[in-house]
């Protein structure tokens, strides 16, 4: 599709489609396109970042290669933590979105919410794993300095072998890394990630 750089959607300056290239502009409307299928609107972060299009397709591969069939985590733990980081790092565009994202693999709003806000409260709704996935999720972004093995042998505690800690540090990672910049371009969030995958019953 033909999508137009039209709105202005940040603090950042609208994306120039003739400062793309033919072969990056497509990757743009396949991105287009699968989100159009997925939730019916294009998030609007993704017609944001084209204003520095190389850019934009290495933040793509790298999301890509968190979020497949090959990893050790399973995406709804992946979305978990995001909302664990998000939530501290007070980033609402990522909380809103990946939170919408949560909801839609839980089928359970409620849960979410409670994440969200505290995932200590949700601790009686969570299995041992989910739950140390979010405390180790907080623990290393509200406490950097103090991060030593005694995260890594907490997960090894409840279960989680060493491929499946690693992904938990590179997706905790990657939603501190996407939140900081996040939050400095300050995104407009699309409406229906407020009200989207809420009609469940939970």
């Amino acid at each position: 599709m033909a999508l137009k750089f039209d709105e202005q959607l940040s603090l950042l300056q609208k994306p120039d489609r003739a400062e793309m290239t033919d072969e990056e502009y497509a990757v743009f409307d396949k991105n287009v396109e699968v989100m159009t299928q997925n939730w019916g609107f294009i998030n609007n972060l993704f017609k944001v970042l084209p204003l520095n299009a190389k850019e934009y397709i290495g933040f793509l591969n790298f999301k890509g290669s968190l979020f497949n069939d090959t990893c050790y985590l399973t995406d709804a733990q992946k979305e978990m933590i995001g909302v664990v980081v998000s939530s501290y790092n007070c980033c609402s565009y990522c909380l809103t979105t990946h939170g919408d994202n949560l909801r839609g693999m839980w089928k359970n709003a409620r849960l979410v919410d409670k994440i969200s806000y505290n995932f200590r409260s949700a601790k009686d709704e969570l299995s041992k794993i989910d739950y140390a996935l979010c405390e180790y999720a907080w623990f290393v972004t509200a406490h950097p300095r103090d991060i030593d093995s005694t995260q890594i042998e907490k997960l090894r505690d409840v279960g989680l072998n060493d491929h499946e800690i690693l992904e938990a540090a590179f997706v905790a990672g990657f939603f501190n890394y996407t939140n900081r910049w996040v939050s400095t371009i300050a995104p407009v969030a699309n409406p229906g990630h407020f009200s989207h995958n809420r009609n469940f019953d939970d």
